[in-house]
């Protein structure tokens, strides 16, 4: 459970746009994450998750950038921060886990020196004393004989042995704030549970924020605490996870739900939501999900529709959320509204 009130990391009224026209990709996103909590970032590809995650670690490719809002991390006010002060950040105050992690091991060290090697330039750690505590941290994310680890190199290691030397590299500077940007993707079934309990783990044990972003909402449901549905670059749900994975409040979570069928081992056939996100910019003046919404009805395109309190701590981005009875994915059939 979350230790403390006040927020590891504040996003409020984050706006992204991309490309020399500065198209707008992400809307007017605000969250927070409090020590010891998880958040997770759901939605498609294209849903503009992964570019709010990039906007909070400061990593946005070249023509993609932060156009209006505020990032703050322990009070440290990240957006517009420079090459210095991301250096200083990144790696100590803020730690992140990514897919593929063979990608962001140097093929021809050791695992084991590119751990270390932060400890001693970071922390001013003698060779020695380095290399004790990287074995100390192999063997916190439940790698058998991390001595024997610590001389690999990283292709001598399977892809959830190489996630969790990240995890280890990532959490090696004690930091406030864990990112876990698909970290589990491409690993098999078995594994990615292991590297889930591992990132609920350390973050009870540590008192860690944590910001898991997926497109998989049978992954978010495993460990966090609270979700954010993101689509076409705007929260259109956001309450607490059980709350919300049993009685979804927006269409489109209802529908990610049923695509993930959490809790139905009976089901043969892939769910799927018809239709495609809207490209960014391309959205009209209403609600961006209404061309795939059964629900939807000429008011929903009318205008804007404004992200409202939905009660016990719960938001919703949808005109007809007060009279539609969604239910989740434990629960096969739906009550339907006549449009």
């Amino acid at each position: 459970m979350p230790t403390s009130d006040r927020p590891a990391l504040t996003v409020d009224g984050l706006h992204v746009t991309v490309g020399r026209g500065r198209t707008e990709a992400v809307r007017d996103v605000s969250f927070t994450v409090r020590p010891g909590e998880a958040v997770g970032l759901v939605g498609e590809s294209g849903s503009g998750k992964s570019l709010t995650c990039r906007a909070v670690l400061g990593l946005l490719a070249p023509g993609v950038a932060v156009s209006a809002g505020r990032i703050e991390l322990g009070g440290t006010e990240l957006t517009g921060l420079g090459d210095r002060g991301w250096r200083q950040v990144r790696g100590s105050r803020l730690g992140a886990v990514f897919q593929d992690p063979g990608s962001y091991l140097n093929p021809s060290l050791t695992v084991g020196r590119q751990l270390a090697e932060p400890l001693r330039l970071r922390d001013g750690l003698p060779r020695a004393e380095a290399r004790r505590r990287a074995v100390e941290l192999l063997a916190s994310v439940g790698l058998r004989d991390p001595e024997t680890v610590y001389e690999r190199h990283p292709h001598e290691l399977s892809g959830g042995m190489l996630q969790r030397v990240l995890i280890a590299i990532a959490v090696s500077g004690d930091p406030e704030l864990l990112v876990a940007d698909e970290a589990t993707t491409a690993l098999d079934t078995v594994v990615q549970a292991e590297v889930l309990d591992l990132l609920d783990r350390l973050r009870r044990e540590r008192g860690l924020a944590l910001l898991l972003v997926t497109h998989d909402l049978a992954v978010v449901a495993e460990v966090s605490d609270r979700l954010l549905v993101l689509y076409a670059g705007e929260i259109v749900e956001d309450g607490p996870t059980a709350e919300v994975v049993a009685a979804p409040a927006h269409p489109y979570t209802e529908a990610l739900l049923r695509v993930a069928s959490l809790g139905d081992r009976s089901r043969r056939e892939l769910a799927v939501i018809p239709g495609r996100p809207p490209e960014p910019g391309t959205a009209g003046a209403g609600c961006r999900f209404a061309d795939r919404c059964t629900y939807a009805t000429d008011a929903c395109t009318a205008g804007p529709v404004a992200l409202t309190p939905a009660g016990d701590g719960r938001s919703v981005r949808c005109l007809r959320a007060p009279s539609l009875a969604l239910q989740g994915a434990g629960t096969p059939d739906r009550t339907e509204v006549p449009a």
